[in-house]
């Protein structure tokens, strides 16, 4: 009989990194701030970044870089994860595929250099093919200012947001614009994702020791009163406690990377069936690849808004052949699964 060969799954935690270590020239993963977009050109427009619910400017919430070994047209690959955070939605959810071989025209057929130049204030607003970035997201921005021509937006919601929040002034100074981005309160704090393997081992043996806990308190429990216990446990208890002794040993861990697994679920309400996750543009079924953990929540501070980003999974499926449509960004698949509320 084979053996088994145990899928490594990949934890992603957040660390502060210096800004060009967060570069498109790094091949970043990344948590907040702008874009660090890969191929630097066919950038998903306007229309593909807005919430399907409210129809404002989605938020670049993260990207993770994952190349696939033995794929020589995705050498370099990326997916990026956009969150609507207007406060009377914060609903919208929307993934992008990306993906190049090693000879391509935006990067060198060479490993980034491990060491960076000094950083400068400087926000780099034009991508080398020459496609201008919102100065409030960093995303494709096809409207420009008609008083200096030098400013570019995504949306007039963000040509309003930066009007108010200093270009008003700026405006008659385009030699120095880029040196003048406010803080427009839109994008997410900005770190590096690290990875480490998960130790396979740990979470069962955690949950044995949480069992052991459980059955130590019980003694002297009447027969008849476990009985009743035991009828009134739920699934949704049950769910919940494998979720909550997987990740006990790397609590801080916001996001977890398999492609090809199964992830592992808050609850036991709103889980995905295989006809809810709809085949991509190409023909083939989607895969899950990563999901973000409700940990991440910690670090945005999204209560700058009010009213709360929040969710309790966010599943992502890919493409099974990771197709290939020219440089172009594809969408994907994310899945939101909430927090089960306690009566």
């Amino acid at each position: 009989m084979a053996a088994v060969v145990p899928v490594t799954v990949e934890l992603g935690f957040v660390e502060e990194a210096p800004a060009w270590r967060l570069r498109s020239e790094q091949f970043p993963s990344k948590v907040g701030g702008r874009p660090a977009w890969l191929a630097l050109a066919e950038l998903p427009g306007p229309g593909a970044l807005a919430c399907a619910r409210c129809g404002r400017p989605l938020a670049f919430l993260l990207q993770v870089y994952a190349p696939l070994p033995g794929r020589d047209e995705a050498f370099h690959r990326s997916l990026f994860l956009f969150c609507c955070r207007e406060p009377l939605c914060c609903a919208g959810l929307r993934v992008f595929r990306n993906q190049l071989p090693r000879k391509n025209a935006f990067y060198s057929y060479e490993p980034p250099s491990e060491t960076g130049a000094s950083d400068t204030e400087c926000v780099c607003l034009q991508l080398k093919s020459g496609a201008h970035l919102c100065r409030v997201c960093g995303c494709l921005a096809p409207m420009t200012c008609s008083r200096c021509k030098q400013a570019h937006y995504c949306s007039k919601e963000h040509q309003t947001l930066d009007w108010q929040l200093g270009h008003k002034q700026a405006c008659t100074q385009s030699d120095h614009l880029d040196h003048m981005v406010p803080d427009h309160n839109f994008l997410f704090p900005e770190f590096e994702i690290v990875t480490e393997t998960e130790d396979e081992i740990g979470p069962e043996v955690v949950e044995m020791e949480d069992y052991s806990e459980v059955i130590g308190s019980m003694e002297g429990v009447p027969e008849e009163e476990l009985d009743s216990m035991a009828k009134h446990e739920s699934k949704e208890d049950h769910i919940f406690q494998k979720f909550k002794s997987k990740i006990a040993l790397e609590p801080e861990q916001i996001l977890r990377y398999g492609r090809g697994i199964k992830p592992i679920w808050i609850s036991g309400e709103n889980i995905p069936q295989e006809k809810d996750i709809p085949d991509c543009s190409c023909g083939a079924k989607r895969i899950f690849e990563f999901q973000v953990m409700p940990q991440l929540l910690n670090h945005l501070k999204a209560d700058r808004l009010g009213t709360s980003v929040d969710w309790g999974i966010l599943a992502v499926f890919t493409c099974a052949e990771s197709c290939s449509l020219g440089i172009g960004y594809t969408e994907e698949f994310v899945w939101k699964q909430d927090v089960t509320e306690t009566p």
